[in-house]
C-alpha cells in the first residue's frame, strides 16, 4: 500500500538544494565579517593619526614663538604606534600669516600607510 503524500517528508534533491543556499548565505556573511574587520582597523589608524596631527598642530599654535619658515619632518611615538610627519611652513604675504601644512603617516613595516594632512595658519611674531 502506497503512503500519503503528506508522509513522504524532503527528498534528497531538496536537501541539497536548501543546503547549498545555505552555504552561499554564510559565505557571505563570513566576507562581510572580513570587510567589517578591515574598515575598524582602517578607523582605529585613521583616528590615530587625526589626534596625533591634531595634537601637534595645537602645540604649534600654542607655542610661543612660531615654528621657522621651511619644511621640517621626524617621528612622534603616541598610544605604543610609531609616527612619521612633515611640516612645511611658508608666509603668506597676502593674508599676513604663515601657512603650515602638517602630514602624518603611521609607520608599519611592510604596510604603506595613508597620511592624514591638516593645513592651517598662524600669525606670525612681531
Amino acid at each position: 500500500m502506497p503512503r500519503p503524500e503528506a508522509d513522504r517528508g524532503f527528498t534528497l534533491l531538496e536537501l541539497l538544494v536548501a543546503l547549498a543556499v545555505f552555504a552561499v548565505a554564510a559565505l557571505a556573511l563570513i566576507r562581510l565579517e572580513g570587510a567589517s574587520l578591515r574598515q575598524t582597523a582602517d578607523l582605529d589608524q585613521r583616528l590615530l593619526r587625526e589626534v596625533v596631527a591634531q595634537n601637534m598642530a595645537n602645540e604649534i599654535l600654542t607655542d610661543p614663538l612660531p615654528p621657522g619658515e621651511g619644511a621640517a619632518s621626524g617621528t612622534i611615538r603616541n598610544a605604543g604606534r610609531q609616527f612619521q610627519w612633515q611640516r612645511s611652513v611658508a608666509r603668506d604675504s597676502a593674508l599676513g600669516v604663515l601657512a603650515i601644512s602638517l602630514s602624518v603617516r603611521e609607520v608599519t613595516p611592510g604596510r604603506q600607510s595613508q597620511a592624514t594632512t591638516l593645513r592651517f595658519a598662524r600669525v606670525p611674531a612681531a
